[in-house]
């Protein structure tokens, strides 16, 4: 793999980059598909005036990146963060496309996002913001060419304003526009869960793979947003201990197992998982470095790097968010043989589902919640072992075995549809 600096290696879509050129690599890609493959097709910029309740008006950046339209519509959340940027988007947008290539599933990759603080905005603004940018965006996205999703900093309640938003410009209601959307106006049952569902069932075939159960093995999850959170409470049910959670404003340790039902009703109580009586605080950039057998980092980007890479302590590492590790932090710890489940195995549970969604809302036809977990369990297993597979047969990690695969699928499409002129 390419050598990258110390800030190349925080850069995601530098990281992306680089480990799509090493799998195209192994792969011996051709290089007209390499170079079709390796940029995104739609690189959209906009600028969003939004009237503030103050009176004033306030102008956003916003951007969405449509990376492949070869297997499918593109398929990508959406996130207000402060820290949005073009070159995040643009990697988010690309592991949609590899995502939904592991998976199988015939989207591909797109992502959005807007520059704001939406913890320091109120409802209004936010609406304002979201049928702006919608607005802006309507001859780009639909449920043939582009459906968006939540992310970080965006929900249901998002999604119910974009719907709403692009209807009124289609004259009728047009459902299948966006997924993760409230159940009562075409959302899928199962959706919020379905990212930590899919996270526990790739850690269940990864303790077979190794010949453990989950009975005694120790789990740390660092964030405990939707996916953390949901992480925790299936691997809980399952009987997986999970000893630490890590979070932005503080961890929780407890050698013994927290109470994930208990800790999820005191955060919603307090707003934070600090001063949870049932486990003693800990540091979270220590607790992360802890002793335990499966690590999950179900938060950020970047939170493993060459920096502390060495001193994880888990047997597995299953990647719960979007480019948690770096390709130097990688490295590392291959050579430490820890057992990583690359992000875009790991949490494609929530695509796989917002599938279900969007092959729900055109059909009309709404299934039931555990006819829709069935559904979700088979694929993130079958894919697991479609990976492990790629694994064995091209001697390479699992990471660049998915990777591998993902290429392979959209390369392959390409090479049938041809190069339109």
């Amino acid at each position: 793999m390419q050598t990258l600096t110390l800030e190349q290696e925080t850069n995601p879509w530098e990281a992306q980059a680089a480990r799509f050129d090493f799998a195209a690599k192994k792969l011996n890609l051709d290089q007209g598909i390499w170079k079709v493959l390796r940029q995104p097709t739609r690189e959209i910029i906009i600028h969003i005036p939004v009237g503030m309740d103050d009176g004033s008006i306030e102008v956003f950046t916003g951007y969405r990146v449509q990376h492949s339209a070869a297997r499918g519509p593109g398929k990508g959340g959406i996130r207000y963060s402060p820290d949005v940027s073009l070159d995040e988007v643009r990697a988010l947008a690309s592991w949609m496309t590899w995502k939904c290539a592991v998976v199988n599933i015939p989207f591909g990759g797109a992502k959005g996002g807007v520059i704001c603080d939406p913890k320091k905005m109120s409802q209004g603004e936010l609406e304002r913001l979201t049928r702006r940018y919608t607005a802006e965006l309507i001859e780009f996205l639909g449920p043939e060419k582009d459906v968006p999703a939540p992310d970080m900093g965006t929900d249901e309640q998002t999604m119910a304003w974009i719907m709403d938003t692009y209807s009124m410009h289609m004259r009728q209601t047009v459902n299948a526009v966006v997924t993760g959307k409230p159940v009562n106006l075409g959302g899928s049952r199962g959706r919020k869960e379905a990212t930590g569902r899919g996270v526990s069932v790739v850690c269940d075939e990864a303790l077979k793979q190794l010949g453990m159960s989950p009975q005694g093995t120790k789990v740390i999850v660092q964030g405990f947003g939707n996916v953390g959170s949901n992480t925790a409470k299936h691997l809980a049910e399952k009987g997986y201990t999970i000893i630490g959670i890590a979070e932005y404003d503080g961890g929780l340790f407890n050698a013994k197992g927290i109470d994930i039902a208990a800790l999820t009703a005191h955060r919603k109580e307090a707003g934070t998982i600090t001063g949870f009586r049932g486990a003693e605080a800990a540091n979270s950039s220590e607790l992360i470095t802890q002793p335990c057998d499966i690590l999950i980092p179900a938060a950020m980007e970047n939170v493993i790097t060459s920096r502390n890479a060495d001193k994880l302590r888990c047997r597995i590492l299953c990647e719960g968010a979007n480019g948690p590790t770096t390709p130097i932090a990688d490295e590392i710890l291959g050579d430490k043989r820890v057992f990583i489940i690359p992000d875009i195995l790991a949490n494609a549970g929530g695509v796989t589902t917002s599938y279900f969604e969007w092959v729900q809302d055109r059909m009309g036809y709404f299934w039931t919640e555990p006819e829709v977990n069935q559904r979700l369990d088979h694929i993130m297993s079958t894919s697991f072992h479609d990976v492990i597979a790629y694994s064995k047969t091209h001697n390479v990690n699992n990471r660049i075995a998915a990777y591998m695969l993902a290429i392979d699928r959209v390369a392959y499409t390409t090479k049938q549809r041809g190069m339109y002129a």
